[in-house]
């Protein structure tokens, strides 16, 4: 006789996705509280590159590059183990979810809410990177302008 309490079977979340979580609950440690090591946040995010595959980490590098040119102001850091820019406030602007991540067909760039990319009623705030060129890197920056404005 099948107990009352039983549950039927959940997928849960992917290996993947539990990384990810792992990856958010080591960065608030190495935040630390109460004087505990703070982490070197460019430190983490050049690591997190290096550690991409080839085709993301040139993606990544390329973007690195051009978020720092265009918001000095923005501070790189990881993100749930992502490449993250933060304002002076430490709320994230934009991130690179590389296609590495969660095993997907191509990498997007995302604003999150502290950008200022509001635009009537709906705006776009991810965009599906799949290579980089001279057109991408000027979008990009354009939009990383304004998502500081």
């Amino acid at each position: 006789m099948p107990a009352k309490n039983a549950r039927p079977e959940s997928s849960g979340f992917s290996t993947e996705e539990r990384a990810a979580m792992r990856a958010r609950a080591n960065e608030l440690r190495a935040e630390g509280k109460k004087g505990a090591k703070k982490a070197d946040d460019l430190q983490a995010a050049l690591e997190r590159i290096a550690q991409m595959a080839a085709d993301d980490r040139a993606l990544a590098e390329r973007v690195h590059a051009t978020v720092t040119a265009n918001a000095a102001e923005l501070s790189p850091k990881t993100w749930y183990g992502m490449l993250a820019y933060a304002n002076a406030a430490g709320a994230i602007v934009v991130a690179l979810k590389n296609s590495g991540k969660f095993n997907t067909r191509y990498s997007t760039l995302e604003f999150q809410g502290a950008a200022n990319l509001d635009d009537g009623e709906m705006w776009p705030v991810s965009y599906a990177l799949t290579k980089w060129s001279p057109a991408v890197e000027k979008k990009i920056a354009e939009l990383v302008r304004a998502a500081i404005s």
